[in-house]
Order: C-alpha cells, then sequence, then structure tokens
C-alpha cells in the first residue's frame, strides 16, 4: 500500500461521471481529495504548475482510462465468507451423476469427519417438470444430514435425516408461507425442498444433535477474500444487502480499524413483516452505534417481497404456467397497504428500504405501495425522507417501466444474470412471451430512473462473476460466457430480446454516480469531481470503445481509494 499525498494522474482519458465535466486528461490528488480536474493545460495555465514541480508526483498513464471508483450496489460478502466450506458439485443435469458424486463424497469423508455435508449446486432444470424428493437424496446419503443447494440459490434440496434432526414434520409451520417454507407433498409431509432460507431457522437442533458446526463463523480473515477480490476488481464502495448475523459486521468493522477495508461499507438488516420491524430498526441502530464509522453504516431495512421465476413463486399479473402452476399468480409476502404501513414506519426511523423481487405483480405492488406512503406524507405534512430501491425487478409490465422515475425509486439489477446464467427454467413458469422479455432496463433507464448495478454473489462458487467488468460484459451483449443459451435455438447464445442490451456509458453511470446516489454517498465518491474522495480505478484501455464480448478481460492497472494505491500499480512504480 502507497500513500501518494501529492500526485498529478495525467495523459489519461478520464470518464468522470459528471455530468457537467463527462471527460478530462488531468486529475490532481492531495491528501484524499481530488483538487483539480481537466485537461493538462488548464492545469498548467491555472498557475499550479509551479507548485506541482516542487510538492507533487506527476503519473503518466500513457492513455489508460481512469474512471470513478466502482460500486457494487448489492452484495453478500458474509455469505460468500460462509460458504468456504461448501463442496463444489459437477455441472451437469444428469441426476444420477449428481447422486453419484454426493454418494462417492460420502464415501470419502465419512460422518466423523463430515457431519454435515452441503453441495452447490445443481442445475435449476436437472429434473423437469418434477422436484428432488428426500427419498431420492437418501439413496446417496442416508446416515447423516446432506443439503444440495439448487442454482438459483433460492431452493435447497434436503435429505430424511437433515428435515428429521431439524425437527421439522408436517405440523412444522412455515416462517412465511408460500415464499420462505418447505414444500410438502399432499399428506402435508416436507418433501424435501426447502424454499429461499427456510431452514436456516431450524439449524440449531441439528448442529445440536450431531454435536458440530460448520467452519461458518464471519472472521476479519474470512471476509477479507471477498473484499480483497472485489478491490482488486476496480470496486471502492460497497452494499451488503443481507448482514446475516452482528459477527458478520463485527468482522466488517475490524477491517476498517486495522485500515485493511479499503471500502465505503452500507449494511442492511432484513424483517419480515410490519409486527417485526420495530426490533428489525432498534437493532439496526443499536449496531450502526456500535460499529459504524466514516466507511461503515447500517441505515438500511431488506424484505423478501416475492420468490424467483426459477422456483414459480414469484408474483406476477397473470397466471403462472406449467403443471403445478393451477392458475396461480405466484407468491408475495403481504399486499401493498401492509408494505405502505412498513415504508411509513421506515420513513419515521429514517432508514432506507431495499426490496427483493422479480415478478410484475411484486413490482406493481411495490410501485402502488411507495406512491400511497408518500401521498400519506404529503396529506399530513410530514417530510418523506427515505430512498427506496427495488432489487432485480425481472419481469416489469411496459404500462410500469416509468413509474420508478415517477416515484423517485431506485432500481438495481445484478448484470452478470442478463445472458443464460439461471438457462431457462423460468421459461417453464412464465412462459414464452414474458421470458423473452425479462430483463429489460434499457426503457425502465430511458425513464430516467436512477438504474445501479451489482454483483450478488453469495458464495465463493461464483465469487469471480463479482467482478463489475464480467457484469457489464454480459449486460452489454446479452451472453453468459460460462452459461451460454443453446446456441441453435439462440444464434450466438444471445438471450432474447438483442435489443435489451445495456450501453457501457450506462454500465458506468449504474456502477458510479447513481450507485453512489443509493448509498447515499454521492456527496463524497461516485464521480471525479473537485472536492471528493480520491477513490479512483485505472484501466488498461476504454471500456467504452472495446468490444463489449471483452469487457471481462479489461485489466485494472491500479485502485486508489482515498488516494492510496491499494491495488496494483502505477505505471513507473512497483
Amino acid at each position: 500500500m502507497t500513500n501518494l499525498a501529492r500526485m498529478i494522474l495525467t495523459n489519461a482519458l478520464v470518464r468522470t461521471s459528471d455530468a457537467a465535466l463527462p471527460l478530462a486528461d488531468t486529475v490532481v490528488i492531495e491528501g484524499d481529495r481530488i483538487v483539480f480536474v481537466g485537461t493538462r493545460a488548464d492545469w498548467e495555465a491555472s498557475g499550479s504548475a509551479a507548485a506541482a514541480a516542487s510538492g507533487h508526483e506527476i503519473v503518466d498513464l500513457d492513455g489508460r482510462t481512469v474512471v470513478p471508483g466502482l460500486i457494487d450496489a448489492h452484495a453478500h460478502p458474509g455469505m460468500v465468507a460462509k460458504s468456504l466450506w461448501h463442496v463444489r458439485l459437477p455441472w451437469t443435469e444428469n441426476v444420477d451423476e449428481i447422486l453419484a458424486f454426493v454418494r462417492d463424497y460420502a464415501v470419502a469423508h465419512p460422518k466423523e469427519e463430515a457431519p454435515f455435508l452441503y453441495f452447490e449446486y445443481y442445475p435449476s432444470t436437472a429434473f423437469g417438470d418434477d422436484e428432488p424428493t428426500r427419498q431420492l437424496l437418501d439413496t446417496a446419503v442416508s446416515d447423516r444430514p446432506v443439503l444440495l443447494q439448487d442454482f438459483s440459490d433460492h431452493e435447497h434440496w434436503l435429505n430424511s435425516r437433515m428435515l428429521e434432526l431439524m425437527g421439522v414434520t408436517r405440523d412444522t409451520p412455515d416462517p412465511v408461507p408460500g415464499l420462505e417454507m418447505f414444500v410438502r407433498d399432499a399428506d402435508g409431509e416436507p418433501t424435501g425442498v426447502a424454499r429461499e432460507q427456510v431452514y436456516r431457522h431450524f439449524l440449531e437442533p441439528m448442529y445440536e444433535a450431531i454435536g458440530w458446526r460448520p467452519p461458518e463463523q464471519v472472521t476479519p480473515e474470512r471476509v477479507a477474500e471477498f473484499f480483497g477480490f472485489m478491490t482488486e476488481s476496480g470496486v471502492t464502495s460497497l452494499f451488503e444487502a443481507f448482514i446475516d448475523d452482528e459477527q458478520s459486521l463485527a468482522s466488517v468493522a475490524e477491517l476498517d480499524r486495522r485500515g485493511e477495508l479499503n471500502m465505503v461499507y452500507e449494511g442492511a438488516l432484513r424483517f419480515i413483516n410490519r409486527s417485526d420491524l420495530p426490533e428489525v430498526i432498534d437493532r439496526l441502530k443499536t449496531w450502526q452505534a456500535r460499529y459504524g464509522s466514516e466507511r461503515v453504516r447500517v441505515r438500511t431495512l431488506k424484505l423478501f417481497y416475492d420468490g424467483t421465476n426459477e422456483s414459480g413463486n414469484s408474483a406476477v399479473l397473470s397466471p403462472l404456467e406449467g403443471a403445478d402452476a393451477g392458475g396461480a399468480f405466484g407468491q408475495i409476502a403481504f399486499d401493498d397497504r401492509e408494505l405502505t404501513e412498513c415504508l411509513l414506519i421506515a420513513n419515521a426511523a429514517d432508514v432506507d428500504a431495499h426490496i427483493h423481487l422479480v415478478g410484475d405483480r411484486a413490482f406493481r405492488s411495490a410501485c402502488d405501495a411507495v406512491a400511497a406512503a408518500r401521498q400519506r406524507c404529503a396529506g399530513d405534512g410530514t417530510e418523506w425522507r427515505i430512498q427506496v430501491a427495488l432489487a432485480h425487478c425481472e419481469l416489469v409490465d411496459p404500462a410500469d417501466m416509468a413509474r420508478p422515475a415517477e416515484l423517485g425509486i431506485i432500481v438495481n439489477w445484478t448484470p452478470h444474470w442478463s445472458g443464460g446464467y439461471f438457462g431457462e427454467e423460468a421459461r417453464t413458469h412464465l412462459g414464452d412471451e414474458r421470458w423473452n422479455r425479462m430483463y429489460r432496463f434499457g426503457e425502465i433507464a430511458a425513464a430516467g430512473t436512477t438504474l445501479t448495478f451489482a454483483s450478488d454473489v453469495v458464495t465463493k462458487y461464483e465469487l469471480h462473476r463479482g467482478a463489475p467488468l464480467f457484469g457489464m460484459q454480459v449486460a452489454a451483449t446479452r451472453v453468459d460466457p460460462e452459461y451460454p443459451l443453446d446456441g441453435e435455438r439462440y444464434p450466438g447464445g444471445v438471450r432474447p430480446h438483442p435489443d435489451a442490451v445495456l450501453p457501457v456509458e450506462l454500465l458506468l453511470k449504474g456502477y458510479t454516480i447513481d450507485a453512489a446516489k443509493q448509498l447515499r454517498i454521492d456527496d463524497r465518491v461516485g464521480s471525479i469531481e473537485v472536492g471528493k474522495v480520491a477513490n479512483l480505478t485505472v484501466l488498461a484501455d476504454d471500456p467504452v470503445a472495446v468490444d463489449p464480448a471483452a469487457l471481462a478481460a479489461l485489466r485494472v492497472d491500479a485502485v486508489l481509494f482515498e488516494g492510496r494505491v491499494v491495488a496494483g500499480a502505477l505505471p513507473g512504480r512497483d
């Protein structure tokens, strides 16, 4: 780590994310602040060149591109840290091959060595119209609890022993029926499919029964792997969309105390419904007082409003399709009236809301709730103080595309999902027409919405996909370089519709100044402007000019955080 207190970066293409001065070639840094942005000629004409000769180090970037430090507006560092012990499955849709791998692994790692086995991932499409069962998994391993996570991150396949040790039976109530739940057969017995994170509510009895706990404690050292990767990828600010426990936040705060975080961090706590909201707000404020700093803050509430399109439980305006749909419109946590009340409680407490939703009915309901809450505030003379961000928004009715802009709602998207990452499982539930118009954010942005971008990686398995440049490539091409769609059915592996690709200029804006607005730090970072903190990312080439299919390979040469080089190196320096 090198401290460059007085430095001139010049002979560069500087993409500032500042609408008043979009391009420059020179940036001057003093301490942790930017003191000049413009042309080298203007700098020299300003009369400051003499001062530069006596104190500033001149760094010739030789045509490299400088952008504001990138911002990941929805990430899960704690979950990634907890996943380090998981076992990676071979990528196959052959269920027999999956079961054989699980069986062989269990033989090679007996119960005494591995009392609980956690595997990731099996493809969501592996079972077609059927679903996995505990009895089938029992054929591979029955002497200890076993869990397999599906590729959507929202379903899990459990064996009978795990359900038994957790104490889950036909009489066990689901935390959020229809969403966070155990799938059941006609007799009400758990089938072995667990949706969302429902199993986590029942792990304590299992751990006590087996006398073992996985190495899931989020320590500074474990979570540092995630932050280190993000720093090397050009990220200097980040939003953790769901703080799982206090230890996770304490570890982030400890990295900050040591001077090893190199990140502006914002976190969120989850609430389930109106009844638990006051307690969650109290806990949020307690943790902020305990761990908050100039770089670490928690002031956001997270809500899972519906399920996923791949699991067939997203909240939709028209009935879902498929053998099991039965005319269902999917599941939603509660109606927009209760969400309105939750937003008003959040507004009174001055804490923001970050809402997971994927279906068009959930999107409309959330917009309706924001509209109603704002109207209530206007009616009684209360100031509307909070920001509402809707995460994912995979399926939006054309009539609702402009509503976020009208209501001041932020839309947050995960660009690396824009291609074939989740395959075609959602097509089973949505049908062709809706599946083909998923992931359309151009119209939302054109309406004037603040659109932000993020990694949303939840496990080490996919951490490499969290690099912003990887996400930009997928969004700018609609092709997933690792999981492309069938080229014979989709020419070039491009996900329909090709015209939904996002321009790199928009992606850069969403990874910088707009993301800074979501985190409420745009007064300090997000653009390269005089007076702002010198958080900068130096790229080997201009992302706007390179072939979009080569964005993921674009080299991050150096990352500056608060004026210090924290990753890579500047030209002429080791």
